[in-house]
C-alpha cells in the first residue's frame, strides 16, 4: 500500500507543474486517493488488523477460516473486560496468536461445576457456547485446579502460566495482570484450563515460555466478523 501511495504522490507532483482543466481534475482525484491511502495505512498499522481463524475452538461463534477485524488500540486505553473476544500471545509455543473469550478478570473468583461457570459466586449465562464444559475447575490456594474425571489436579507451573504466590493478591482470585480465557467450543479448546492464564504484558510468569525472550501481549479485541459476507456482523 505504501508503494501505491508513493506512486500517486509522484504523479501528483508531476501534474502540479501544469494547470489545465483536465489535469486539475486528475490532481483532485489523486489528492483524495493519497489522503484515503494514508488514513488506511494508519489504521492498518496502529488501530486495526485482520485475523484468520485457524481452528474450531470458538465454534459456534466463529468458524474455521472466518476472517475478523481486531481493534489493536482498545487495550491501550482500558483493560480487557469479561466477555471480550481477545487476540493474544499464548503462554505456550505457537506460530500464531490465539483467540478466546475472557471469562474472568483480575480480582475475580472462578469455578466450573456441573457444566456451569461461576464468576464471583454467580452463574454466568453463556448462550454463545457450543456445549457445557465436561470438566470441573476452580481457582484457589494460589493455583488452578482441573478435574477431568479423576479428581482436581493443579496445573503445573512447568507447563502452565500460573504465577508464583508472591504475585497473587488473594489465594482464590485471579491475580493482577492475568486473565482466564476459554474457547466457546469448551470441550475442544486449548485454553486456560490447560495452559493457565493469559497474561496482559511482560515476561511470562511460568510455563514453557517463562525462561525465554518471549513477551506476553494482548493484541486486541475482535469486533467484526468480516468474512464470509453472509455472516458479516458485530462481535459481542
Amino acid at each position: 500500500m505504501l508503494g501505491l501511495i508513493c506512486v500517486f504522490a509522484v504523479a501528483r507532483v508531476a501534474l502540479s507543474f501544469k494547470a489545465d482543466g483536465a489535469k486539475v481534475a486528475v490532481r483532485e482525484y489523486l489528492d483524495a486517493f493519497i489522503v484515503a491511502g494514508l488514513a488506511a495505512l494508519f489504521l492498518i498499522t496502529f488501530v486495526i488488523r485482520t485475523f484468520y481463524i485457524p481452528s474450531g475452538s470458538m465454534v459456534p461463534t466463529l468458524q474455521q477460516n472466518d476472517v475478523l477485524l481486531v481493534n489493536e488500540f482498545e487495550y491501550r486505553v482500558h483493560a480487557p473486560q469479561r466477555g471480550d473476544i481477545v487476540v493474544f500471545k499464548p503462554p505456550i509455543y505457537s506460530a500464531t496468536d490465539f483467540i478466546k473469550r475472557v471469562v474472568a478478570v483480575p480480582g475475580d473468583t472462578l469455578r466450573v461445576t456441573g457444566g456451569t461457570v461461576y464468576v464471583n459466586g454467580k452463574p454466568v449465562s453463556e448462550p454463545y457456547i457450543s456445549q457445557a464444559p465436561s470438566y470441573d475447575l476452580r481457582i484457589g490456594n494460589y493455583g488452578i485446579s482441573v478435574d477431568n474425571g479423576g479428581g482436581l489436579r493443579r496445573l503445573s507451573p512447568a507447563q502452565a502460566d500460573v504465577p508464583p504466590r508472591s504475585r497473587w493478591q488473594a489465594p482464590d482470585r485471579v491475580p493482577a495482570g492475568f486473565y482466564f480465557v476459554m474457547g466457546d467450543n469448551r470441550n475442544d479448546s486449548d485454553d486456560s484450563h490447560i495452559w493457565g492464564f493469559a497474561q496482559l504484558h511482560g515476561a511470562f510468569a511460568s510455563g514453557p515460555l517463562a525462561q525465554t525472550s518471549a513477551k506476553a501481549q494482548f493484541t486486541g479485541r475482535a469486533f467484526l466478523l468480516l468474512w464470509p459476507l453472509n455472516r458479516l456482523r458485530i462481535l459481542y
